[in-house]
């Protein structure tokens, strides 16, 4: 486990921070003036708790039977039933680093001071995560409203030493007995703790933060895959310079543009059009890649900034203002969450549809300019990477099923009370497959480019720099270059995960200097 330690205070948290824990194992402390806001805000819930009228929350009941005045006796049941009755999660588990960061950001809202959590129960919640137990929590229960309910719930309940939860040996026992076997009380929910631990954005939040940094490194990968494939194809790199791009003012554009420039500086391949007809223009596909990857660059920032915001808020209801009222209110309510998550699915797979389309363009023996049907290496006895190019394709399919947006969607629940809904955690679950995919996609193009490059480096032209060192670094994971046919999976797989943990941006940032 990483011993770097991410501290949690009052004024929310950072992208980088969530990383950290969700998927590299940073331990979390409390901040003195967390514990000091928790213990303020508990004395507000515990004062409005022994008063007569009815506060929503605190001695009520939730949703649709908010209405009922709960007696002091029942109080704590009540807290105990609510994580129970919603821990009604069906289907696949969740990947660990999900539920790592759904935890850490419900921390991060109850840290603020907002929530009239007591201290205890914020530092049980440090210590299961520091623990390395992780609550088993399942594909679906949430619509993205009210907060991630179930999902939520399932980790509530790992706090009260009920339910299954991961061990960090990977074995999924009854949490009780981790949190024994780990020296960590369970918890016993007071008034408005049980609903405090329930109401937040985290997993779709979660989720958004990881999806952003994935996606950035698979944008600034897919402007070097989109280079390779320019030049071999005799493409003309002429499109790419800035005083283009200068005039048509997307910052993103202009960022995938030097990206590319960067990537073909020295190249002895573009710019020749060595058709027997000359080419006055390459292929959208070729020609508008900077204007392609730098749209989806521009919407990942505007994801990013919605994130910050994000986590930065405090997110509950109802919350404890520093006056002394508990207000309720609807800031648990996913929409603008769910909006970017839905935009990124949707550059994503016009970032997938794009890179295919390249690839096709280099196996296509009328359009690649003189290289090989499929690439292969006997066309007729051997079939290249044609079965390739159907694999990515059937990525791209799915990625535009994937596009489709969810909060659009909404389905009332709570007998009415909660009648829209933001669907937000269901765009979340989806992203997570299409960010997937999309570093397949990738890797495919990055497959038949670099094998493209080599054939015209074969030939005598040569290729630049960055290429080369992409070349090589892709040859060194374990992708192999031209050459008869022999089972591809293997080499498909090298690529993907060569993409995916950004080893193709390491590889040729020595020559090109660090790219955005």
């Amino acid at each position: 486990m990483d011993m770097h330690t991410v501290v949690v205070g009052t004024s929310g948290t950072t992208a980088e921070d969530v990383v950290a824990v969700a998927r590299h194992g940073a331990r979390v402390e409390l901040s003195t003036a967390a514990v000091d806001a928790l213990a303020a805000s508990r004395l507000i819930v515990d004062a409005l708790a022994a008063k007569p009228e009815p506060v929503y929350g605190v001695s009520t009941g939730f949703g649709a039977l908010a209405s009922r005045h709960i007696s002091t006796e029942l109080r704590a049941q009540l807290q105990r039933n609510i994580v129970r009755s919603h821990a009604a999660g069906m289907g696949p588990r969740v990947e660990r680093e999900v539920v790592r960061a759904l935890m850490f950001l419900r921390l991060k809202t109850v840290a603020s001071g907002h929530t009239g959590v007591r201290p205890e129960v914020a530092q049980t919640m440090a210590d299961v995560l520091n623990a390395g137990i992780t609550p088993v929590v399942h594909e679906y229960g949430s619509l993205g409203c009210s907060g991630d309910l179930a999902p939520l719930s399932h980790c509530a309940l790992t706090l009260m030493g009920e339910g299954d939860a991961e061990g960090p040996d990977g074995t999924v026992r009854p949490a009780g007995e981790l949190l024994a076997a780990h020296g960590i009380t369970p918890v016993e929910l007071r008034e408005k703790e049980g609903l405090a631990l329930l109401n937040g954005t985290d997993g779709m939040l979660g989720m958004l933060v990881m999806a952003l940094a994935d996606l950035r490194n698979l944008y600034t990968s897919a402007d070097i895959t989109a280079a390779l494939s320019l030049e071999a194809l005799l493409g003309t790199d002429k499109v790419l310079a800035p005083e283009l791009h200068a005039i048509r003012s997307h910052p993103g554009q202009g960022v995938s543009a030097d990206n590319m420039l960067r990537v073909l500086a020295g190249s002895g391949l573009t710019g020749h059009h060595q058709d027997d007809a000359p080419r006055v223009q390459d292929a959208y596909s070729v020609r508008c890649a900077p204007q392609v990857n730098g749209a989806g660059r521009d919407t990942l920032d505007y994801a990013a900034v919605v994130a910050g915001r994000e986590l930065a808020s405090s997110v509950d209801n109802p919350v404890v203002l520093p006056d002394g009222r508990v207000e309720s209110n609807g800031n648990f309510h996913g929409a603008p969450v769910a909006y970017v998550l839905d935009f990124l699915a949707i550059v994503a797979a016009d970032l997938g549809s794009i890179c295919e389309r390249r690839t096709d363009r280099l196996l296509d023996k009328n359009r690649s300019h003189g290289l090989p049907p499929f690439l292969a290496d006997d066309a007729g006895v051997d079939s290249g990477l044609m079965i390739a190019q159907y694999t990515q394709a059937a990525l791209v399919s799915e990625m535009k099923r994937l596009a489709v947006p969810a909060s659009a969607d909404s389905i009332p629940s709570s007998a009415m009370q909660e009648d829209h809904v933001s669907m937000g955690w269901s765009a979340a679950r989806k992203l997570r497959t299409a960010v997937d995919n999309l570093a397949r996609i990738v890797a495919v193009e990055l497959y038949a480019a670099t094998r493209a490059v080599e054939i015209r480096a074969a030939e005598g032209l040569v290729p630049a720099p960055a290429s080369q060192a992409a070349v090589a670094a892709l040859r060194a994971a374990g992708a192999e270059g031209p050459g008869p046919d022999r089972f591809l999976a293997p080499d498909l797989a090298a690529a993907d995960t060569f993409v995916r943990e950004g080893r193709l941006v390491a590889a040729v940032e020595p020559v090109t200097g660090p790219l955005a």
